[in-house]
């Protein structure tokens, strides 16, 4: 179910809401939470209910494996250690067999020139956020640093529809208490504003503005055959705001709709396209995914404990296994890639006591971020080379033929006078479109800063009206959000 549809916001998440706080009003605790449960599955199997067992299977498998993992004396048969990595594998194992099956068998055909058919697994909603969840669980039970004897509790932690679908990856010891607090099982009518605000915005950054870039980028990346510098510049662009506004809209909406719970979701994007740096960058673009790839991985792995080679290392192997989670194709991977080497020149430019001024870094820095981004959305290599080929002129430049008559003179230096977006189907919409995505990142306070600053007033119910009215009548089409394809 989406939250963008007609059916979540005025049939699911009302009736949700009343019933789980009215069988709370009665003192039925139990039945509350087994009622957020139930709701949050069927949230789940209104997509394709084939993908039920799988998630029921994971969350079984994995409570009795944390249970046991914190209990406090040491297992005799099989130690703590052996049964938290049976736990990892068994999740990594069950990600990798519907993600990546056919492109190790595609790459296998390709190294051997073989013809082993694939598995065409369709991949389960949410697998890559509750897998890496749930491995988050487990390492945190080895650590005893959590603690679940409760499988309601648990299927609470896991299922909670607002954060299940693509995050916030949330910490069981950051959620469950927050579900055990007495105050929080009443309405808490400053929750209530507070969270319809956040969602309305984050409805209005998908449906208005995150669906109309979508249009560029995909005529850009799957359409268009050729692309000139103009066009490959506004199609790459068009797609780096699709892809913030759409994901951050998705979390707004999850930060939203669990506020109506009384549950506070972690911030996981805070004005990212303002980084100054790329360390700065994976600060503030998907915080959780971040907390996790240094808590679970990166440190781990050492972090940068053990010398400045084997830090770098580190954070390739981090950034490496970062691309691999967001998708099976050698396009994220590369992008892993880049983003490890950035991250590694980024240390060494620091311990070299170089610094950049303010601007030149920011323009750098989004820049790389922009043009890594080609290879994130490209489907196949082509694609990317294609973009990226327009994006630095090999393919010429058009400017709009209604400025002929005042640059006639650049004829001589091949550029082309026409329609210069023709390719893209845009016009001087997109340009002003992309004009005013720029200025809304770099200038406007972002959603977490508005809810820190929240006073519910005149002006805020207005504004709240506003963003949600202007959305649901932008309702000519349903598009699911982009990281569900993760």
């Amino acid at each position: 179910m989406l939250f963008n549809s007609y059916e979540f916001i005025f049939a699911f998440l009302p009736i949700t809401f009343f019933i789980y706080f009215y069988l709370n009003s009665k003192r039925l605790t139990e039945a509350s939470k087994a009622f957020l449960v139930l709701a949050s599955l069927f949230f789940y199997s209104w997509w394709n209910i084939a993908y039920l067992p799988i998630i029921l299977f994971s969350m079984l498998f994995n409570y009795v494996v944390g249970v046991s993992l914190s209990k406090d004396q040491e297992h005799t048969k099989v130690s703590k250690k052996t049964l938290l990595a049976i736990g990892v594998v068994a999740n990594v194992a069950l990600l990798g067999y519907f993600k990546y099956t056919d492109f190790f068998i595609e790459n296998i055909n390709l190294a051997t020139n073989g013809h082993i058919p694939l598995f065409h697994l369709a991949l389960p909603l949410a697998i890559s956020f509750f897998t890496f969840q749930q491995i988050a669980y487990l390492v945190d039970s080895y650590r005893g640093e959590t603690r679940e004897y409760d499988f309601l509790n648990y299927a609470n932690f896991v299922t909670f529809f607002p954060q299940l679908i693509a995050g916030p990856i949330v910490h069981h010891a950051e959620m469950m208490p927050q579900f055990a607090k007495t105050i929080n099982k009443v309405k808490n009518y400053r929750n209530i504003a507070m969270g319809l605000f956040i969602f309305s915005i984050g409805l209005f950054k998908k449906v208005v503005i995150a669906d109309t870039f979508a249009v560029w980028a995909t005529n850009g990346f799957d359409k268009a055959e050729v692309l000139t510098l103009i066009e490959a510049w506004a199609t790459s662009l068009s797609y780096t705001f699709q892809l913030y506004f759409d994901f951050s809209g998705y979390t707004d909406m999850a930060i939203g709709a669990a506020l109506l719970f009384n549950i506070k979701l972690p911030i996981n994007f805070n004005s990212p396209y303002k980084a100054i740096s790329i360390q700065d960058f994976w600060r503030r673009w998907h915080i959780t995914l971040s907390r996790f790839l240094k808590d679970y991985i990166y440190i781990p792995l050492g972090g940068n404990r053990k010398g400045s080679l084997r830090t770098y290392s580190n954070l390739m192997a981090t950034f490496l296994i970062g691309g691999i989670w967001h998708g099976a194709g050698w396009t994220f991977v590369f992008w892993g890639i880049l983003h490890g080497m950035a991250l590694v020149i980024h240390r060494i430019w620091k311990q070299l006591g170089f610094k950049l001024n303010t601007i030149i870094a920011w323009v750098i820095t989004f820049n790389f971020i922009n043009i890594a981004w080609v290879f994130f959305r490209a489907k196949e290599w082509d694609d990317a080379i294609k973009v990226l080929k327009g994006m630095f002129g090999f393919n010429g430049i058009t400017l709009s033929e209604k400025h002929e008559k005042y640059l006639s003179f650049l004829h001589q230096y091949g550029v082309e006078f026409g329609k210069e977006l023709a390719n893209i189907n845009g016009s001087s919409e997109t340009l002003n479109f992309l004009i005013l995505g720029t200025f809304t990142v770099l200038y406007f306070k972002n959603s977490m800063e508005m809810k820190d600053s929240f006073k519910p007033n005149y002006k805020i119910a207005f504004m709240t009206a506003i963003f949600f009215i202007y959305s649901i009548l932008s309702f000519n089409k349903i598009s699911e959000f982009l990281y569900f394809n993760f």
